[in-house]
């Protein structure tokens, strides 16, 4: 027996991944799906601290999972991930970089260039 996703956002977010993937054949947005298709419990949690150390002024990144608060950030990045603690999302907004969620990032992004995946 295979257990399914109950979450229509989260379902419908794994399935427009697979699909601007095939469109745009970028295979980043098929990791971050079928990434998201595991359980919880195996998604990525990222803090700010681990963002500081990781990344570099301007840079891209996507966390397939939560970005948490723990920690301080000075760079300038633009996050995007399936959820954000309300500490981390002001963390990055202080720093003037910017919380986008994933869907928005493919937008912005379609063939996923220069982004970076936290884990």
């Amino acid at each position: 027996m295979t257990l399914k996703k109950t979450d229509p956002n989260l379902v419908t977010l794994v399935d427009d991944l697979k699909r601007s993937s095939r469109e745009n054949g970028a295979d980043i947005w098929r990791d971050i799906a079928l990434r998201l298709e595991k359980p919880r419990r195996n998604w990525a949690e990222v803090n700010l601290s681990k963002l500081e150390r990781f990344t570099s002024d301007g840079d891209v990144v996507v966390v397939a999972g939560k970005v948490l608060g723990a920690g301080a950030i000075s760079k300038k990045i633009t996050v995007a991930a399936y959820d954000f603690s309300d500490s981390a999302k002001k963390g990055i907004a202080e720093a003037g970089g910017s919380n986008l969620t994933i869907m928005e990032l493919v937008k912005q992004n379609p063939n996923g260039s220069g982004v970076k995946i936290m884990r």
